[in-house]
């Protein structure tokens, strides 16, 4: 008897691989889109092209709402985290409570044995791994899923180049145009920035007070949600005969505090709502504070609380209160934490 494997299908071109790569594996294979959010036209484009390599596959494709669990999960929770002066990482959440949460439940809900996506990323049954793609992987992404579904999870890109992806489209005739067509963007309700999506909530435009780390007033910005920790334009520093960087942001007194760049440095992170795959109160390893950064080699101490501090074995710019600090052992993904602060 087949084993079925329900896929989340966007229209884009991993998606669509992911499900050829299966049926043709003798999976019996249905595909699921999902409604997140209300862009006009954004859904009607992207289901007609699920439609399309359904139709090709001879498989079964179906579009759930789920944008009002996006909302709440995802959506409220950016503008929010904006609001108090953080810098938010709505992919690793919605990747928790929407892609391989409510999706997952879906799965269920249909008798499905696997749930497979088109991220670049692989699993040994227990742990996740970077992709082979080292320029793809999105396992950090991924730190903060449920560890008790990955034995139910297929990614069959996590072995694949992505000029291998493309390629191997474009020689199929009814799949070739996905192999050229203009990637996504990261966040998916972001056509911009997120200033203008700010911008639909709130007023963002404030004008207030830039500080030096003696608390000393020497320049001006146009408001707080402006800037993110490590930005370096934007604002204006009185007399300033070196770039300054934002160090810190205080949203109740609508300031920003800046410094050069010698002293943006940390070695020292806290974290809080720490998430593990194996449960452990300390650990040595490698971080990446962002999706971009290097591994830093570090030490993490967690508390009962699940918070944590990271002590870095070398300094690191930029830490954001908001964003999520991974952990790795080579390329097996260890957990991750939700940043709070530095020093």
């Amino acid at each position: 008897m087949k084993k079925k494997v329900l896929v989340g299908m966007s229209g884009g071109i991993d998606s669509t691989v992911t499900a050829k790569l299966l049926k043709d594996a003798g999976y019996e294979v249905e595909g699921v889109y999902m409604r997140l959010h209300d862009k006009s036209g954004y859904h009607e484009e992207n289901f007609e092209r699920v439609r399309i390599v359904a139709d090709y596959l001879g498989i079964e494709v179906s579009m759930i709402d789920l944008s009002k669990a996006f909302e709440e999960a995802v959506y409220v929770p950016f503008i929010e985290s904006y609001r108090q002066g953080f810098t938010p990482n709505p992919c690793a959440v919605c990747n928790r409570f929407i892609k391989f949460g409510k999706m997952m439940e879906y799965a269920d809900r249909i008798g499905a044995d696997y749930l497979a996506t088109g991220h670049y990323v692989r699993h040994d049954g227990t742990h996740l791994l970077e992709a082979k793609d080292k320029s793809k992987d999105q396992s950090y992404f991924l730190f903060d899923i449920d560890k008790r579904i990955i034995p139910r999870l297929l990614f069959p890109l996590g072995d694949w180049m992505k000029e291998d992806v493309k390629a191997f489209a474009a020689q199929i005739e009814a799949l070739k145009h996905f192999a050229t067509q203009k990637e996504s963007n990261e966040i998916c309700f972001v056509e911009t920035t997120y200033v203008d999506v700010l911008k639909e909530h709130m007023n963002i435009d404030m004008p207030g007070e830039v500080l030096d780390t003696e608390g000393n007033v020497i320049g001006h910005h146009k408001g707080y949600m402006h800037y993110t920790i490590g930005k370096r334009r934007g604002f204006f520093v009185r007399g300033a005969q070196v770039p300054h960087y934002v160090k810190e942001i205080r949203p109740e007194t609508n300031q920003i505090v800046v410094t050069t760049q010698d002293t943006l440095l940390a070695t020292k992170i806290f974290i809080e709502k720490t998430h593990l795959m194996d449960e452990t109160a300390s650990l040595e390893c490698h971080v990446k504070i962002r999706y971009r950064t290097k591994p830093i080699r570090c030490k993490v101490e967690i508390d009962s609380q699940k918070r944590g501090v990271i002590h870095l074995q070398e300094p690191v710019y930029g830490v954001a209160a908001g964003q999520a600090a991974v952990f790795y052992e080579g390329e097996k993904l260890l957990g991750g934490g939700w940043i709070t602060g530095s020093e």
